[in-house]
Formats: C-alpha cells, sequence, structure tokens
C-alpha cells in the first residue's frame, strides 16, 4: 500500500522560502515519476513542478526559476523549494507519483499519477 505524506508547509510572508517535503512508504522514488500539485481555494488543482526517474525536471510557468524540485533516494523522500514566495502561492500542495511509464517524461497532467498525499498548506502574506 502506498502512502505520501506531506510536510513543511505554514504561513509566511512574501518573498520567504519554504521547503516542503514528501516522505513515501510503499514505493521508492528512485524508480517513479513523481509531481508537485498546488490548489487555491475556488480553483482547479494545477501542476507545479515534475520530475522524472532519471531526475530530470519540469516546471510550470508560473513558477519557473523559483520553485525546485528534488529527491533523496537514499531518504526516500521528494523535496519542493519554494523560494521568492508571492501571494498567488498561496494553496494546499500536494506530492504525487506513480510507476507508470517509468521511462516517460516528466508530467504535469493530473491522470499521470495513481498515487496521491493529503497535502500541506502554504499561506503567504503580503
Amino acid at each position: 500500500q502506498v502512502q505520501l505524506v506531506e510536510s513543511g508547509g505554514g504561513s509566511v510572508q512574501a518573498g520567504g522560502s519554504l521547503r516542503l517535503s514528501c516522505a513515501a512508504s510503499g514505493l521508492l522514488f528512485r524508480d517513479v515519476r513523481s509531481a508537485w500539485f498546488r490548489q487555491a481555494p475556488g480553483k482547479e488543482r494545477e501542476g507545479v513542478a515534475a520530475m522524472d526517474v532519471g531526475g530530470g525536471a519540469i516546471y510550470a510557468d508560473s513558477v519557473e526559476g523559483r520553485f525546485t524540485i528534488s529527491k533523496d533516494n537514499v531518504k526516500n523522500t521528494l523535496y519542493l523549494q519554494i523560494n521568492t514566495l508571492e501571494p498567488d502561492d498561496s494553496a494546499m500542495y500536494y506530492c504525487a507519483a506513480t510507476p507508470r511509464y517509468s521511462w516517460a517524461a516528466p508530467s504535469l497532467r493530473q491522470n499521470s499519477y495513481t498515487s496521491w498525499g493529503q497535502g500541506t498548506q502554504v499561506t503567504v502574506s503580503s
């Protein structure tokens, strides 16, 4: 049984930084594609960063240059470093993973992923 548990969210002022973590059991991040999504109230869930098995990453245009996705294969943990936070970054952040098509490129599409965490809240004040 796969379980993804996010942590690291919080309330910060604009311009600050956070590092989100996603600890996994039941799968190994070294073997799967993974991603971070976010959902703000009243908005659809959107992919912000994704990584393939080899560590290649892609980002949504809105976060390019400010967000960095990474993984620690020893700790089996996925990270999202968020810098220069903006009020529009306020959302629930979810990590996701899938063993399907492990050879494929990273994806920001929700339907690419089979396992999801419960989310961690990020709130940015101006």
